[in-house]
């Protein structure tokens, strides 16, 4: 299934194809805006941009927007944070980890192009960036041009104390390929090295009108205008804002929902839950539920909940999502964290 359609800023897409068109393109950019605007939808269309070669691009029915369009362009390295469930033995093994959760990944956005946010704990690794590299050391396979975007780059730095990553990335930016572009997009510019961002040129979006989010809504999602009208206002011109909202009731959700009752039942109530969760899952349904369960308690936490009762619940479900990423028995941490939380104060 191909990428849906770029949605709204439009004045910014005239800017960035008119600098295609006079060759001033700048090699390294970085598009921030707030979050669930189309930065990296964004980022993908100035790239199909790159690799078409139609006198206006991006034409959209060429081969190499037929190919970008399904996500299988060989030109255009589209990086995203990934949650790595193994690990390689040295530098050339942890590239191929990386490489194949990518290949998974975008598998999965093919199948669904209206994707989620990636989950709390992914990150671009130094493997990931090393991966950068060894695609810039690269000819271009198809087209003339090649383009590399990483979106939620401040997800290269998952801890102030190790930016290892970004400090990496720096020097493909320093001197990146002349037949290259390397897009970053992120919600949060602060969270970036000022070493990195300084050699980015910056590309400010905004929030989308309503008008373009309620065309979202009827076109992609089937809305009607009067069911559409309600989700678009609370929205806030985010599509991001607006596809969460579709998730409510979801598997997960109900899934959420099933463990906070059972944890607060009796102990029959907490151990059938365990048996409940399937024992091979940690990275699918047991890893939506503990991100599920933490969104919960910040919900709390922003209602005013007693501080400490959250954040020690929201300390067992960091450790026991930790835990999941090392192939611990998913039925076994479920029954672990109900008893855990049932026993907090």
């Amino acid at each position: 299934m191909p990428l849906r359609p770029l949605y709204g800023h439009d004045r910014v897409r005239q800017q960035l194809a008119g600098a295609i068109a006079r060759g001033k393109l700048p090699q390294a950019l970085l598009i921030e805006g707030p979050p669930g605007v189309g930065k990296q939808r964004l980022a993908l269309w100035l790239a199909q941009s790159l690799v078409c070669e139609a006198p206006e691009p991006p034409c959209g029915h060429c081969s190499h927007c037929r190919h970008l369009l399904a996500l299988e362009h060989p030109d255009v390295l589209w990086l995203v944070p990934l949650e790595l469930t193994r690990k390689g033995s040295d530098a050339d093994k942890q590239i191929e980890v990386v490489q194949d959760a990518l290949s998974e990944e975008m598998a999965a956005r093919r199948d669904q192009p209206l994707y989620k946010s990636p989950p709390g704990q992914a990150t671009h690794s130094i493997a990931a960036v090393r991966l950068v590299a060894r695609f810039l050391a690269l000819r271009p396979a198809l087209s003339r041009r090649r383009a590399v975007v990483i979106g939620a780059a401040d997800r290269l730095v998952p801890q102030r104390a190790n930016p290892e990553a970004a400090n990496a990335l720096l020097k493909a930016l320093e001197e990146p390929p002349s037949d290259t572009t390397i897009v970053l997009t992120t919600s949060d510019s602060g969270a970036l090295l000022p070493t990195l961002v300084s050699r980015l040129v910056r590309v400010r979006l905004t929030r989308l009108t309503d008008s373009v989010v309620t065309a979202f809504a009827q076109r992609e999602l089937g809305k009607e205008s009067r069911e559409a009208s309600q989700a678009v206002a609370e929205a806030e011109g985010s599509i991001g804002r607006l596809l969460a909202s579709q998730e409510k009731g979801s598997g997960t959700d109900n899934a959420v929902e099933r463990f906070l009752k059972a944890a607060k039942g009796q102990a029959v109530e907490r151990y059938s839950l365990a048996l409940w969760q399937p024992p091979f899952q940690a990275r699918g349904a047991f890893t939506a539920l503990l991100d599920g369960l933490l969104e919960h308690l910040r919900e709390r936490a922003r209602a005013g909940e007693d501080t400490e009762t959250v954040v020690a619940a929201m300390s067992r479900v960091l450790e026991a999502r930790a835990a999941a990423q090392g192939n611990v028995n998913p039925q076994l941490l479920t029954a672990v964290l109900a008893e855990e939380l049932w026993r907090a104060p």
